[in-house]
């Protein structure tokens, strides 16, 4: 399949791409080498094959949602390298600009 410069601007306007000219030609050539290899699948006997819904049969298994018991301040602040009793101190990472 062939794809014309105009084809190519329209779909660049709709991924809102900005493409330069001298990309033009390159991406002109990509995106007809993508369409034949799209149109060779299409020769690929798929009857009798379900529509794929999951790469795999394997079922996420999550743990139930229910409170617990927790640990207290002061066995969370125990081993922190900085704190002031309440709270982990560490450096600063962002400035202010008041």
């Amino acid at each position: 399949m062939k794809v014309d410069k105009e084809t190519l601007q329209k779909v660049a306007h709709l991924a809102r791409l900005n493409i330069r000219p001298e990309e033009e030609d390159q991406l002109l050539k990509d995106m007809g080498e993508i369409l034949n290899w799209v149109e060779k699948l299409r020769e690929v006997n798929t009857k009798g094959v379900e529509p794929l819904t999951h790469m795999t049969g394997e079922v996420n298994v999550l743990r139930a949602d229910k409170a617990e018991a927790t640990i207290d301040r002061q066995q969370a602040l125990k081993n922190a390298p900085q704190q002031d009793g309440k709270f982990f101190i560490v450096p600063q990472v962002m400035k202010r600009n008041d």
